[in-house]
This record gives structure tokens, sequence and C-alpha cells, in this order.
């Protein structure tokens, strides 16, 4: 294991120990590598890694902290690969949202409040025939982004966020090639509501799978066309 992997790992079981909780300073350098029984440049090193991931908050004459841990930082990360995600990875991504995205519905469907419902309801009426395909998506996104915050986790809302900015030009472009995009989309959003409406977490996790897929299928479908074109 590499010197700077271990001052990471040492750091990081400070944490889980609960020597170390967010807001907290760490010691000052010296008096942290003789307690951890590490070199001063390894653990630079470290500290620098998980300022990175934003584990550690570096204060510039100041001191170095333990971040707020909170999921939505943690998992910045993860948003920064998605987006640089290729055209030949964007199937997966899709697949990881056909996982999460019902998983939070059924999970909302427990937790619905009767202004949770009516709040999802105006925003599907937001959204009418006159709606471009950039609106479309905008509303998509903001859609599934307020039932993953309904899922009551933290998590499993950030990650599904991080994956829906990936999966963008691929809904865009559908909403450009196949007619009565917004009706279907609408009405598609409109069946989950009424299945989170009800507390009926299965159905609405059965919906948000096909409404995910159909997304992810029509992205396949096209995938292989352009593949059987040959090339000029």
């Amino acid at each position: 294991m590499a010197v700077t992997d271990e001052a990471i790992l040492k750091i990081k079981g400070m944490i889980i120990r609960g020597e170390l909780g967010p807001g907290d300073r760490l010691p000052p350098e010296k008096e942290l590598s003789e307690h951890l029984g590490l070199s001063r440049s390894s653990l630079r090193e470290a500290v620098k890694a998980l300022e990175v991931i934003k584990v550690l908050d570096v204060r510039r004459g100041d001191g170095t902290y333990v971040t707020s841990l909170d999921p939505r930082l943690l998992l910045e990360a993860i948003s920064f690969v998605v987006d640089l995600h290729d055209d030949n990875s964007i199937l997966e991504l899709f697949a990881v949202r056909r996982i999460l995205e019902p998983a939070a519905a059924a999970l909302a469907a427990t937790r619905m409040s009767p202004e949770a419902v009516e709040g999802l309801r105006e925003q599907i009426g937001s959204v009418d025939s006159h709606t471009d395909v950039e609106g479309l998506v905008a509303h998509d996104i903001e859609f599934h982004a307020a039932i993953a915050a309904l899922s009551g986790n933290g998590y499993l809302a950030t990650l599904i966020e991080s994956l829906s900015g990936g999966t963008i030009r691929a809904r865009v472009w559908r909403g450009l090639t196949q007619e009565n995009a917004i009706e279907r989309t609408l009405a598609e959003h409109r069946s989950i509501v009424e299945a989170l409406a009800i507390g009926d977490a299965r159905l609405a996790e059965s919906l948000s799978i096909v409404h995910v897929s159909g997304v992810e299928n029509w992205l396949r479908a096209w995938s292989d066309e352009k593949a059987d074109i040959p090339s000029v």
C-alpha cells in the first residue's frame, strides 16, 4: 500500500471512530503526523487528496477542518465523472437510473403529504404543448429530483441528481426525434404522481421503471441503428 493511501485510511479511521467529526479542526501537522506514525510529507499528500473529494477543508492561515460531510458535498466528484462520459457509456448511466429512481419513488410513496403531491402536480401543470424540448427536459430533471428528495435518503437523492445531468443530451434528442414526446412524458409523470398520492410504493416503482426504460430503450435502438450505418 502506498504511503499516501495509508495516510488517507488513517485519517478516515479517525473520522469513523468519532475522533474527528464534521466541522472539527485537525491537530497541527507535526502533532498529527506523530500520532498517526506518518511522515509529514505523506500526511500533506493525504490532506490534499481528501480536500479534493470534499472530506477536508484547508483554510490557509487558519487550519484544516473536516467538512460537513453532507452527501451532496461528498458526491460532487461523481457528478464530475458523469459529465465526462462518452456516448458509449450513456446506456450504462440509464441502467443505473433504472435501478435507483424506482427505488426512490417507492420510498417517496411511504412519505407523501398532500402538499408534496400538490407540488408535483403543479410541476406537471407548468408544462404544456407549447413547451420546447429544452423546457421539457428541465421539467423532467426537476420532477425526478423532487421525487428523489421526497425519498428521505440524501445519498440516494444526490446520486440520482448526479446521474441525471449526464443523460440530458439523450432526452433532448428523444424529444426532437419522437412525436408526442411532451404528451407521453407528462402522462407518465401524472401516473407516477397518482401512485404516490395513494401511497402505492410498488405501483410507483413499476411506473418509474417503465418511464426511465422508455428513454433507455429508445436510445439503445437509436444506437443500434447508428451502428448499422456504414461509415463514408
